[in-house]
Order: C-alpha cells, then structure tokens, then sequence
C-alpha cells in the first residue's frame, strides 16, 4: 500500500465558463478504519483561489499552514492579490524542496485570475510537477474512476448550475467505487462575485 492511500481522499476541480469548482470527499480514515465524516482537504487560499490536498492527513494540515504562511509573506510584500498562476509555482517549490522526504500531498489548484477572472485549473504530484488543463484535473485514491466520471459527464462552456451538477455526479459516483474514500463530499463553485459552498450527502457504509 502507498503512504499516499493511507488516509484516503478524492478531489476533483473542473472549469465552466468564467466560473471553476472544485469538490472533494469528507472522509478521514486510518486505512480501513473511518475516524471521522467532517474532515477538510479543501482550503480557501484567498478570495476566489483555493487548493485541494489529498494524501497523508498529517501532511495536509502541515502544507496548508507553511502555504498559509508563505502566502501571507507574498502578500504583504507585493501589497496584492496572488494569481492562481504565481501560486501554482509557490506550493510547486515548497514541494520540489522536500523531494528528497517528500510531503505525501498531490494538491490541486483552482481559482479566478484577481483581474481578469479567468477560471483556472491544475494539479501536481508530491514533488511538485505541475499540470495546468482546460478541463478537469482529479487527484487521490480513487483517481481512475474519477476520470472515468469527468470524462462522461464534462463538457465545455457549463454555467455554475451545469458545473455543480457535474462535480457532484462524478465525485459521488466516483468514491462509490472506492473503499478508502466518499462519506460524504463538499463542493465549491466560484464565480467572480462570489463562491457557493455546498455540502453533498453520500453513502455511509
């Protein structure tokens, strides 16, 4: 078994037009053992920009807080918002300096450009290479079968009700086919004037 599948977790983002969303499950869990229903692995990283850390629980909440930090330094010194693009490559080098003792995350990005409100997408493994698309990016245990889902269910130019219904289908359906992930999922559909949070109800068996 993979360090990475210890916990479990299943994180999507998908682009619509001019909005982006991202969703991830609820589960923490040692193994086959469910601990807990709430957990979070999605974090807001700013006004219309947040990251999606699948992998060792204990090294998600490490990188969210050496983010938070590093964030907090770029905007102080820069007196401005962060694009998604800048901070892509930020948590792509705190990654890339641990590649000899990794964090076992494989983060994904999504997020409006501050200015122009461009949605975008990315994701990267657990050394930081990072992969920037136009549709989707998945990221965790369950990684082929959300591709599966997205690859049915994705289609170019949704509007944020399109989006949702899309993300929510394919996370749900996806962690059904997965024993380490699901319990629940939360979804996040950001648009330019403001981001919509939903919780989803999933199986609990």
């Amino acid at each position: 078994m993979s360090i990475l599948e210890y916990n479990g977790a299943a994180i999507i983002a998908m682009k619509g037009r001019d909005c982006v969303a991202i969703a991830s499950d609820r589960r923490f869990g040692i193994q086959a053992q469910t601990v807990s229903t709430n957990f979070q692995k999605i974090f807001e990283m700013g006004p219309r920009l947040y990251i999606g850390l699948p992998g060792l629980a204990t090294d998600v909440q490490t990188v969210h807080q050496r983010l938070e930090f590093r964030l907090n330094l770029y905007e102080l010194r820069e007196n401005r918002r962060i694009k998604p693009k800048t901070f892509l490559s930020m948590v792509s080098n705190l990654l890339y300096e641990r590649r000899f003792g990794p964090y076992f995350v494989e983060p994904v990005i999504a997020g409006l450009d501050p200015k122009t409100f461009e949605p975008f997408i990315a994701s990267m493994d657990l050394i930081g290479c990072p992969m920037v698309t136009d549709d989707f990016v998945v990221s965790g245990t369950c990684s082929e079968q959300m591709y599966g889902m997205c690859e049915s269910v994705w289609e170019p130019n949704m509007d944020p009700q399109e989006l949702f219904e899309s993300i929510s289908q394919a996370l749900l359906n996806a962690v059904d086919r997965d024993a380490v992930s699901g319990w629940g999922g939360i979804v996040h559909i950001i648009e330019k004037d403001k981001v919509t949070t939903t919780e989803l109800k999933g199986r609990m068996d």
